[in-house]
């Protein structure tokens, strides 16, 4: 009641004082609104926020004393991080953000539920969410599911994960079996068959992750490269994201990274492989070459081993890169169609009209130069300077409007002055 800054019987008529499930920052009960619904309410312990704070300073005094001795592997900085993403936790109505966002995401994806969020029954410290009656998908009465209901919960995982990770951005960076519900087990009298389409369930939606459209679409770039069996393209996307530390070799763990994903493409053809460990491997030698990657890799790796544990719990002998490369691909061709790639363009709008704006200018004092050189052709050594300089912008501007989908009557030209600047210069 205090947590909602109102009398307990004026929104619930039943609080099971029994705690469903406990954790270090709160616990849930299951509980019966006014309206006779029933629902969970996550409830944050007294003073942890405190508790939570004094703890972070001390793994910043922790962080920072093994920094000295360990400081290739930036210890500082990976606690520093798990502790903010630790202390976002706290305050709940993060996590009926997330919740709303995810089921936004996912709206044209029936398969794929995320709790309703009651509002007016929530706070900073209690959140009341819609109750998934479902089982785990890792208890007994899911492996006892028929074969082709299994088979479409592993397919629906698989392309729920890929898009959360490379289409979204925006990912469930908690993901454990715990997490995780089967929805709709009994068959359905609706099919003809009786057919059984289980439906996914996320819960705990308090640690999420996010990707920037750049490293989003890198990330997307290399797990496409992992599952086509691409070891090159893998190695060469990996090492893009990652920051390169103080004397680190960038080339040496492209090669080693490499060397791992050819040495699991030949495991795989045994049946062992595990796309999950490979990753695994591929970012802990990070530390080896010193170079360090953001904590939203490692959470997205956290994603994919569940995914590869349940589906294997599930399908015994699973093909996770199989399964995943039909998602990712479709994802990669996605991504070249023209309303994608318009909406791209759009984004950078601001770069392509001030472009836009500037082109006519610079085109309109190459052409008086470029006929001034013409009717008096300089002689002095110094002469050619401002035709390079006058070339490369010519390039650049060019490049920059071919880049952000900028017409071609726009960028056509520009390559055409600075090809005509380059000749007279030469």
């Amino acid at each position: 009641a205090k947590g909602l800054g109102r009398p307990i019987d004026e929104m619930f008529t039943w609080v099971d004082p029994t705690p469903l499930g406990s954790a270090s920052i709160g616990q849930i009960h299951r509980a019966r609104t006014v309206n006779g619904e029933e629902v969970i309410l996550k409830v944050v312990k007294p003073n942890i926020y405190i508790i939570l704070k004094r703890d972070a300073r001390l793994l910043g005094f922790f962080g920072a004393f093994l920094q000295i001795f360990f400081s290739r592997y930036q210890p500082k900085r990976i606690l520093d991080e798990f502790t903010e993403f630790t202390l976002r936790e706290v305050d709940l109505r993060r996590e009926a953000d997330n919740a709303e966002q995810f089921a936004l995401n996912f709206s044209d994806l029936p398969g794929i539920r995320f709790p309703t969020i009651y509002r007016e029954y929530s706070s900073r410290l209690v959140l009341t969410m819609e109750l998934f009656k479902g089982i785990r998908p890792d208890a007994p009465e899911a492996r006892a599911l028929p074969h082709d209901a299994r088979e479409h919960v592993v397919d629906l995982g698989a392309k729920s994960i890929i898009r959360m990770l490379y289409a979204d951005g925006f990912f469930h960076a908690d993901l454990h079996p715990g997490n995780l519900f089967l929805l709709d087990t009994e068959p359905d009298p609706l099919h003809p068959e009786g057919r059984i389409e289980p439906k996914i369930g996320f819960i705990d939606l308090g640690m999420v992750g996010y990707f920037d459209g750049e490293l989003r679409r890198t990330l997307m770039y290399y797990y496409f490269s992992l599952v086509t069996g691409d070891a090159e393209n893998a190695a060469r996307y990996l090492t893009s994201v990652a920051e390169a530390g103080p004397k680190s070799d960038p080339q040496g763990f492209k090669r080693a990274v490499a060397e791992i994903c050819r040495r699991f493409y030949r495991a795989q053809q045994h049946g062992d492989f595990s796309i999950a460990q490979l990753i695994m491997e591929s970012v802990s030698l990070g530390g080896t070459y010193r170079m360090y990657f953001p904590i939203e890799l490692v959470l997205m790796t956290k994603a994919l081993i569940t995914f590869e544990g349940v589906g294997q719990a599930l399908l015994p002998g699973l093909d996770v890169a199989k399964v995943s490369q039909k998602h990712v691909s479709r994802l990669f061709r996605s991504q070249f169609n023209p309303v994608s790639l318009l909406k791209e363009s759009f984004r950078n709008a601001p770069e392509l009209v001030d472009l836009l704006v500037k082109s006519p200018s610079l085109a309109a004092e190459g052409m008086r130069f470029l006929e001034e050189r013409m009717r008096h052709p300089a002689g002095n050594p110094l002469a050619g300077i401002k035709t390079a300089l006058l070339s490369g912008s010519a390039l650049v501007s060019g490049t920059i409007a071919a880049s952000v989908g900028g017409p071609w009557y726009l960028w056509v030209p520009l390559f055409g002055l600075a090809a005509l600047f380059a000749l007279r210069r030469g």
